[in-house]
């Protein structure tokens, strides 16, 4: 995970983003969002998110998903939640998820591909984000037994 802080006094943990605030200033933080950073999370960048969390007068933490694990070639990995969950409870918080399960990201994908949720399916290797999370807005979920299946 690396830490960074960006827009309006944001503070963000997405690994594969940073490049897209290089030119945002990074000072003054006002929450913290946590993404799929794989090997870059770290105790240190962790305990900085905490750190920031801590100190606001109102905290607020935004996660990119809630998944527990995933699977890469070399095995299963922790995801984003595991990270997400340590700073609820650090901080005695709690997450607005923006990624999945959230009805809002689903909402958002078939609103760009101009569906209504009885006209989609979502296939994924997840039962609870994948599938429920697709379910819970009014679209066909279909869980496959690759990837992360067990």
């Amino acid at each position: 995970m690396t830490v960074m802080h960006h827009g309006d006094g944001m503070f963000s943990v997405k690994w594969r983003l940073l490049p897209e605030f290089d030119a945002v200033d990074k000072t003054n933080p006002n929450c913290v969002i946590v993404g799929d950073a794989a090997e870059n999370f770290s105790y240190q960048n962790l305990n900085e998110a905490f750190r920031v969390l801590i100190g606001l007068e109102r905290p607020v933490l935004f996660s990119l998903g809630q998944g527990r694990y995933y699977k890469e070639t070399d095995g299963l990995k922790l995801d984003v939640g595991v990270y997400m969950k340590a700073l609820e409870y650090a901080c005695d918080l709690k997450a607005e998820v923006i990624g999945k399960p959230s009805p809002t990201f689903f909402q958002s994908v078939l609103n760009d591909m101009g569906l209504k949720p009885n006209e989609a399916l979502m296939i994924g290797d997840d039962l609870v984000n994948d599938v429920g999370g697709a379910q819970y807005c009014g679209m066909k979920g279909v869980q496959v037994r690759t990837g992360k299946y067990r």
